[in-house]
């Protein structure tokens, strides 16, 4: 379904940005792994440097509408269904009318954008459209998709008002220490 991702190495960047934000100058060296994960556990600001830009294509409206609620650190881009572009007349559409939607999001978006659409409580549909982003940010930037998780891991508990169970797994408690781990 993802067509393309696009992303540009910029730690060295991200690393000067947070020497400056302590009174420091230069980038310094290029950051380790443990530097990195800190960062993005910390959510410093310099993080949102990072950016990935991905298109989903034949993604499904109502599974397009599901990410076009995230708004903080991304810019969406979705294909029109206005009768006056397609030829279609648009009141015939269905919700499963398929949609090409382009993004670009910085890595806090990334972070938070996975804390709802990794809950099991998201529809299956978001959730393995959402897999395929972190899966391509895996392959670019695996720290960076390590903290890419499903909102019980992120906050260490279930907020949900019904809640999947997860939390009381084995499986979970895993996941968390996983995720808790700096390298």
């Amino acid at each position: 379904m993802i067509q393309w991702i696009e992303y540009d190495d910029v730690w060295l960047s991200v690393k000067g940005s947070a020497r400056t934000t302590v009174n420091k100058n230069g980038n310094g060296e290029y950051p380790s792994d443990r530097w990195k994960k800190q960062i993005l556990l910390a959510e410093h600001s310099p993080i949102r440097k990072i950016k990935f830009s991905w298109k989903w294509m034949n993604l499904k409206s109502w599974v397009s509408v599901h990410f076009v609620r995230h708004w903080l650190g991304i810019l969406h881009y979705v294909s029109t269904q206005r009768t006056d572009r397609t030829g279609v007349n648009r009141d015939k559409s269905t919700q499963d009318t398929p949609v090409t939607h382009e993004c670009e999001a910085n890595a806090q978006a990334l972070i938070n954008i996975s804390r709802k659409r990794l809950c099991n409580q998201a529809s299956p549909e978001t959730r393995e459209a959402w897999l395929e982003v972190k899966t391509g940010v895996k392959e670019a930037d695996p720290v960076l998709a390590s903290v890419m998780v499903r909102e019980c891991i992120y906050r260490g508990f279930c907020p949900e008002m019904k809640s999947c169970g997860y939390v009381n797994t084995e499986a979970y408690k895993k996941e968390l220490e996983e995720y808790r781990k700096v390298r």
